[in-house]
């Protein structure tokens, strides 16, 4: 009897095993890439329990419905605002490459190209703090603030106590901060009990608070850096509003420091900007401010540059930051310098990179010598031979600095800088802003940049490449695979 239990249970045990593997087969490739659908399928089938609990969890790279469907009237509410901004009839001198690509980004994020802007470079990490810190305090409206990350401590007090001098003054100050991100920091209480404290309003984003109902797959994060003053000033980049050290034991063990970019922005730009914070806030609150935008800049031609606000996330169809990636690379004719902390590319932007050493436009990679996250840096290894043998040259930033900054050029005159890194999480499942800027000013001050960093980076030749140990390859194989998982 025993043994016929036995036998029934293991035919069952096989019969569930096929039927969730043939399930699989059919339910996971749907709408995913085929890397992404293949990655999931190995890890059902070679650790299936942990696999379809990990698909479970994470497996759906969309946000809810009840999002998706705020996301839409959100979209609709950006065409909406984006008819109060200036209308231009610009006229590119460019190549039409550009002008198609202007035309992609605004059918993708529905922002469209606007001149007069005027654009200064910031570097120097505790420097653009203070600069933060001070437009705030000469904010004569209103100031809105979205970070990934916001943390009170030493180095953003200067932000904090400005933004309680403006409540005081009776400006309206909102704050939107991830939960997720915020939450791993060191002091996250502190932090929320300060912006209690001196009397912002404040919002999470994307919070993971099942029973308040607000729950998505926990790695969708809105990974934005934005701070608008009176809808005339605007910060945008790389850089979070925390300690450069991000105020963590192992971080100070090793003595890591963040390396960040961010530009200051004058211009009917900044109203773009300004949208989507107020779609955010949107967002999360199911406030509708976007009609209180104004945009009216008593100085509208406040310099040369024109440029084009691109949203991305998995609110929208189509991967908006990906696809503009992916024109500018194609589009180059003369030179591509990229910067990114963490370059994990698809077979499309990997394809476009090496492509475009074949059509012989020299490209240069700039990324950290050492990584902060694990399996990221280790899957970003995976692809430096295929990039070195195609002609890519790649810098390495020293340590113990990690290279956050995030922006690439484009021949003379075309750049991008924002929150999105290359890789496939920015593409996929973080809510990103990436800012296009057309103007050769623009450009020679990020070629200063990149100058700078060559002088102090190391390039990575393919022999020194080659004679990493087997134990390294292995590893970082393997995270090349668990990038996939989207």
């Amino acid at each position: 009897m025993n043994e016929t239990l036995t036998l029934w249970l293991l035919w069952i045990g096989i019969a569930v095993d096929l039927v969730v593997r043939a399930v699989a087969v059919v339910i996971i490739p749907r709408n995913r890439k085929p890397t992404a659908g293949m990655a999931w399928l190995l890890a059902v089938f070679f650790i299936p329990y942990i696999g379809i609990l990990l698909f479970l969890l994470i497996g759906n790279p969309k946000l809810p419905r009840k999002r998706r469907k705020i996301q839409d009237s959100v979209n609709t509410a950006i065409e909406q605002a984006v008819d109060n901004l200036p209308k231009q009839d610009l006229e590119f001198s460019g190549p039409k490459w550009f002008e198609s690509l202007v035309v992609l980004n605004e059918r993708l994020g529905a922002m469209p190209i606007l001149g007069g802007n005027e654009a200064r470079l910031m570097s120097d990490y505790n420097d653009t703090l203070i600069a933060m810190a001070d437009e705030i305090d000469a904010a004569t409206t209103y100031v809105y603030v979205e970070s990934y990350i916001i943390s009170f401590d030493s180095a953003t007090a200067p932000i904090f106590e400005a933004m309680e001098r403006a409540v005081d003054r009776g400006l309206t100050v909102h704050v939107l901060l991830d939960h997720w991100a915020s939450l791993r920091r060191t002091g996250y209480r502190r932090t929320i009990a300060k912006l209690d404290s001196i009397g912002v309003r404040w919002e999470l984003m994307l919070p993971l608070q099942p029973l308040k109902g607000k729950f998505q797959r926990p790695d969708l994060r809105n990974h934005r850096k934005l701070l608008i003053v009176d809808g005339l000033v605007g910060f945008l980049g790389s850089q979070n509003i925390i300690d450069r050290g991000y105020n963590t034991r192992a971080n100070r063990r090793r003595g890591l420091k963040w390396k960040e970019l961010v530009a200051r922005l004058e211009g009917p730009v900044v109203g773009e900007m300004e949208a989507i914070f107020l779609t955010d806030w949107y967002s999360e609150t199911g406030e509708n401010l976007l009609n209180d935008i104004d945009v009216v800049d008593p100085n509208p031609d406040r310099g040369d540059l024109a440029c084009q606000i691109v949203p991305s996330g998995p609110g929208f169809e189509g991967e908006n930051n990906l696809r503009l990636f992916l024109g500018l690379l194609y589009g180059a004719q003369k030179r591509i310098v990229i910067t990114s902390p963490y370059f994990v590319p698809d077979e499309s932007l990997l394809y476009a990179v090496t492509t475009a050493v074949l059509r012989g436009v020299p490209v240069d990679l700039f990324v950290s010598e050492i990584g902060d996250q694990a399996l990221v840096f280790h899957a970003q290894r995976s692809y430096y031979e295929q990039l070195l043998r195609a002609g890519v040259r790649i810098f390495l930033y020293p340590a113990p600095y990690i290279l956050h900054s995030k922006f690439f050029t484009i021949d003379d005159d075309v750049a991008v800088i924002g929150s999105s890194n290359m890789d496939m999480r920015s593409f996929g499942l973080n809510l990103e802003v990436s800012l296009l800027v057309k103007g050769t000013s623009f450009v020679d001050d990020m070629r200063n940049i990149e100058d700078e960093y060559r002088e102090v980076s190391r390039e990575l030749t393919l022999e020194e490449w080659l004679e990493q140990p087997l134990r390294s390859t292995v590893l970082d194989n393997l995270a090349r695979l668990t990038s996939a998982l989207q």
